[in-house]
């Protein structure tokens, strides 16, 4: 399977604990020229819990939006840039959006607020 930065897709994110986790979208976020060599994906965690939608490492994805709509997403939603994770391929089961181009930016300045990169 070919994925590219900004795909929105369906994975078990692992729990910090060390718990399995659970089933939810995440956004590729490693360079396309790592997706297309690797079998392992960084992603981040996308939430429902709005609240996380106020800290600078998150934003908010309205779907009633058309730019919203075109995530796949099937509610109103929360980029999580304070949640990365590493998944093998095997373990995303689908591709289910995509984020637009203004959203990717979003995403850029929430990584670089979450690790602090100037």
């Amino acid at each position: 399977m070919t994925f590219n930065r900004g795909d929105i897709v369906m994975t078990r994110v692992p729990h910090a604990s060390g718990n399995r986790g659970k089933k939810r979208p995440a956004v590729i976020t490693q360079a396309d020229a790592y997706n297309s060599k690797r079998k392992h994906f960084i992603v981040v965690e996308i939430t429902t819990n709005l609240a996380a939608a106020s800290d600078p490492a998150s934003f908010l994805i309205d779907v009633s939006t058309p730019e919203g709509s075109a995530t796949g997403l099937d509610q109103t939603s929360v980029v999580c840039c304070l949640f990365l994770a590493t998944v093998a391929e095997s373990g995303i089961t689908k591709v289910i959006g995509k984020l637009s181009d203004t959203m990717k930016s979003q995403l850029e300045a929430c990584l670089k607020s979450a690790l602090q990169i100037a």
